[in-house]
């Protein structure tokens, strides 16, 4: 029998484990180089197939935009595949957005793979992948569905393994526009390119000097390496970023922004229970955050072959 609805399908968030600009591009398109890691604050999904073709979005939390990523991912799948069937898709948003967690971006790639199996497509992962690149810088992540060194304008993956760990994530209310952040004059625009291979030699020489002990396997990222060449036009844009920041380094002892928006993070630890943690009301009121752990793979990594 085909399938008739997919239920509580996930879509993680991700960080920045750092984020350098290192260029631009002739069409004006910052060239950026980073390591995107998966975590499991996510939202969550629910797929209907529809037999009249229609694309009909459903908010279980927050009122989305009318045409959001969703619904052009959907139909983009729908046109390129020439498929009869429309669905209904209903969202539980968890993940904040303008955070720079890819709450956005994840949505629609949960959209792709979910819709790819609901319509029996069995497109492979490097069909969804093209279309995805049409979406938006960050959807060929989450197809892609591994932790990856990032570069180009997001485009261009390259696998890595992370180091399983805790991660406390905080946002301020205000959101950040990416635009504002990159026509910003405090945005660093000259940063040094790094290579994959020299970057994951740098990751393990802290994790060594920090652990006091040689427990990070080859080719595994552990430590807080590099830095976001964001974060000062963000602060300027946003004070509240650099409170957050300062809240988690009093606690933690680090912090860093991830990607363009307002959400700032910092290790927790490492192992089976992280060395520090908090919980919802420590923090001022209005900001919004959780306790996390990385993932190794996204959830729905083997749905695609």
């Amino acid at each position: 029998m085909p399938l008739t609805a997919l239920y509580d399908l996930p879509a993680p968030a991700k960080l920045n484990l750092f984020l350098h600009v290192i260029g631009r591009r002739d069409d004006g398109y910052h060239l950026l180089q980073s390591v995107f890691a998966l975590i499991d604050w996510a939202d969550t999904l629910h797929l209907e197939r529809r037999e009249d073709g229609q694309l009909i979005r459903h908010d279980l939390g927050p009122a989305l935009p009318a045409d959001d990523l969703c619904l052009k991912a959907a139909r983009l799948l729908q046109t390129e595949s020439g498929c009869p069937h429309g669905a209904d898709i209903s969202i539980d948003k968890q993940v904040p957005w303008g955070a720079g967690l890819g709450g956005g971006s994840s949505d629609a790639a949960t959209v792709l793979i979910g819709l790819n199996r609901l319509w029996a497509l069995n497109w492979p992962r490097e069909r969804l992948l093209a279309l995805g690149a049409r979406l938006g810088a960050d959807v060929p992540f989450f197809i892609g569905s591994q932790n990856a060194f990032v570069e180009g304008i997001g485009e261009r993956l390259t696998p890595v393994a992370l180091a399983p760990q805790f991660l406390a994530v905080l946002k301020p209310p205000q959101p950040l526009a990416t635009a504002a952040i990159f026509s910003s004059p405090l945005l660093t625009r000259n940063t040094d390119p790094v290579i994959v291979a020299g970057f994951l030699a740098d990751a393990k020489a802290l994790a060594e000097s920090e652990q006091g002990a040689v427990n990070a396997t080859a080719g595994t990222v552990r430590g807080f390496a590099g830095h976001n060449d964001l974060q000062r036009a963000a602060e300027g844009l946003c004070p509240e970023v650099a409170e957050v920041g300062r809240w988690l380094q009093a606690r933690f002892g680090n912090s860093r922004m991830t990607g363009s928006g307002s959400a700032v993070y910092a290790r927790a630890g490492a192992g089976e229970r992280p060395v520090a943690t908090m919980l919802e009301g420590d923090w001022p009121e209005g900001w919004v955050g959780r306790m996390c752990r990385s993932l190794d793979v996204h959830p729905l990594a083997g749905w695609l072959g």
